[in-house]
C-alpha cells in the first residue's frame, strides 16, 4: 500500500514508519517538527516538512500522492500543558486533524488510522478498562481525542471514510535504529533511565499508600513496536472492512512506578536516587486497558510483554545515542 504517515517524524510514527517499510510498504511521512526529528525518519520513506494547518500545502500533497491510507500522529499530547494551553489542544488535535480528514474526503483517500488515547476514559470505573467502558476525559488533551473520535464516525456515515481508532497509555521501548526523544522529556521510563546515567540527580514518586500491591501507581507499558505493528493490521484490516471501529491497546496486567525504576536498575546496572512526593491531583491508582477485542478481531499479538525487555531495548538506544538524534 502506499501510506501517507502524519506525524511520523515522531516517537510512535517513526518507528511505524520503520516497521511498514520493512513490510514492503511506500511510506510519505509528513511532519511539522515541532516536536519530531527528521533524523528519525526511515530513510526509505519520502519526507516532507508540512503543518496539518496548511489546507492548500495537503491537496497538493494529496492530489500527487495517491495515497491509499493515512496514518495519524500528529496530536499535541501532555497533559499538564493540556490545561494551560487548552486552546492550543483544541486547534492542533481537532482543527489541524479536521483539516487532513477533509482532504481525503475531497481526494477519495478512505482508510484512515488514529493514534487516540485511554485518557479517554477518564478515572475508569473498571480495571481493565475495555471499549465499553464509560468515557470522561478529565481534561483538554483526552477531550480532544474523544471529540476527534466522533467527528470520525460521524465523516464515516456521510463519507464513506471508514476509521480505525487506537486507545493506549504508555508507548516504551525503542528498535535498533529509533527511541524515545522527547524535548523536555516527561514519560516515566526514560526519566528514570536519565537519572540511572547521570542526566538528573533523582527521579520523583509521586504517592506511596495508593491500593496497589507496593502503594505506587500502576499503569500499561507496551513497546513501541508492538504499537507499530497493531497500526498496521488495523490499516489492512481497514481493506476489508464494512466499517470502522475502536481497540483499546493494553498488557493486562500493568506495573508499578516502583517496578519501573527497580527494573531500570537491573537493566543499567545502576541505582537510582528516589525521592518520595505527595500524590498529584487526579492520578489514579491503577489505569490498565484490555486487548482481547482486538487480539480476538485483527490477531495482535504483542512479543514484548516484559518490563524487562522493555527498558532494556530503551537502554540500548540509549546507549548509542547518548544525546539523542541530532539537531
Amino acid at each position: 500500500m502506499r501510506i501517507l504517515v502524519a506525524g511520523g517524524a515522531g516517537y510512535i510514527g517513526s518507528i511505524t514508519v520503520e516497521h511498514l517499510v520493512e513490510q514492503g510498504h511506500e511510506v510519505t511521512v509528513i511532519d511539522n517538527l515541532d516536536r519530531g526529528h527528521q533524523a528519525g525518519v526511515h530513510p526509505d520513506a519520502e519526507f516532507q516538512k508540512l503543518d496539518l494547518a496548511d489546507s492548500a500545502g495537503l491537496d497538493t500533497l494529496f492530489k500527487n500522492g495517491r495515497f491509499d491510507a493515512v496514518m495519524h500522529f500528529c496530536a499535541s499530547s501532555l497533559v499538564g500543558e493540556s490545561v494551560t494551553a487548552p486552546l492550543q489542544y483544541y486547534r492542533n488535535n481537532i482543527s489541524n486533524g479536521l483539516n487532513l480528514v477533509e482532504a481525503m474526503v475531497r481526494h477519495d483517500v478512505s482508510r484512515f488510522v488514529f493514534s487516540s488515547t485511554a485518557a479517554i476514559f477518564g478515572e475508569p470505573t473498571e480495571q481493565p478498562i475495555t471499549e465499553l467502558t464509560p468515557k470522561n476525559p478529565l481534561n483538554p488533551y483526552g477531550r480532544t481525542k474523544l471529540y476527534f473520535e466522533h467527528l470520525l464516525k460521524d465523516a464515516e456515515v456521510a463519507h464513506g471514510l471508514k476509521s480505525v481508532c487506537l486507545r493506549y497509555f504508555n508507548a516504551a521501548g525503542a528498535t535498533k535504529d529509533r527511541g524515545e526523544d522527547h524535548r523536555p522529556e516527561s514519560h516515566l521510563i526514560p526519566l528514570i533511565i536519565d537519572a540511572a546515567r547521570g542526566r538528573r540527580d533523582s527521579i520523583t514518586v509521586f504517592g506511596n499508600d495508593y491500593p496497589t500491591p507496593d502503594g505506587t501507581c500502576v499503569r500499561d507499558y507496551i513497546h513501541v513496536s508492538d504499537l507499530a505493528q497493531a497500526h498496521i493490521l488495523a490499516v489492512e484490516h481497514l481493506g476489508s472492512a464494512a466499517t470502522g471501529d475502536a481497540f483499546n491497546l493494553g498488557n493486562g496486567t500493568g506495573f508499578s512506578v516502583k517496578q519501573v525504576i527497580e527494573t531500570v536498575e537491573k537493566v543499567t546496572g545502576k541505582a537510582v536516587k528516589v525521592i518520595q512526593g505527595e500524590r498529584r491531583a487526579g492520578d489514579p491508582a491503577v489505569l490498565v486497558a484490555s486487548s482481547q477485542k482486538i487480539r480476538t478481531a485483527l490477531g495482535w499479538n504483542p512479543k514484548y510483554t516484559d518490563l524487562e525487555s522493555i527498558v532494556d531495548s530503551a537502554w540500548q538506544w540509549v546507549q548509542k545515542n547518548p544525546d539523542g538524534y541530532p539537531a
